[in-house]
């Protein structure tokens, strides 16, 4: 397992668009899944151990950004023979285990994850209604022990835009495994 951080996207870069499917096979358009106020995507899997520390987290993040307009998708990049754990049967799985409420889609050629520029799981990205990246980071400041974080970078964020405000910086990269690149 490779450690990497996410890099830099400009802040104010518009979301790239892309057509993926769930593991049952229902397809969603990236335009299509905005709440009126915007929409948290999240590049991640199943087996990385700092996507499974966040899981609940993120679970939790996304109830409550809904209620502010605020929608989340979830989108594996590691469909990948090395890595059967993240097969979009296993996927199904983790939806139920984790009762993940938001679309977890399969990105198949890996296409989705490059023209997000995504580097690792979790890699985190906020955009606004207008489809413009509001922030682009961790999801707190500390992945290995709830009970220690401090501050949920994520959520500020969240909160922030609902309210028409810009997210506040610096923006903490994320880290976690490296994509497993075909």
């Amino acid at each position: 397992m490779a450690l990497v951080e996410s890099v830099t996207v400009k802040l104010g870069t518009e979301m790239p668009d892309f057509r993926l499917a769930d593991p049952d096979g229902k397809a969603y358009e990236g335009r299509a899944l905005y709440g009126a106020k915007g929409l948290v995507v999240a590049f991640t899997c199943n087996h990385c151990p700092y996507a499974i520390a966040v899981w609940p987290r993120l679970v939790r993040l996304a109830t409550k950004a809904e209620a502010l307009g605020i929608k989340t998708v979830a989108v594996n990049p590691n469909i990948h023979p090395g890595y059967p754990e993240d097969a979009p049967a296993k996927m199904k799985a983790k939806v139920k285990e984790w009762g993940i409420p938001f679309p977890y889609l399969v990105d198949e050629t890996q296409g989705t994850a490059q023209a997000f520029k995504a580097q690792c799981t979790p890699d985190l990205y906020l955009y606004g209604a207008d489809r413009r990246l509001a922030y682009h980071g961790r999801l707190d400041d500390n992945w290995q022990d709830e009970g220690a974080v401090k501050r949920e970078e994520l959520w500020e964020a969240v909160v922030a835009l609902a309210a028409g405000k810009a997210p506040a910086a610096p923006q903490r990269p994320s880290m976690g495994c490296s994509i497993k690149w075909r």
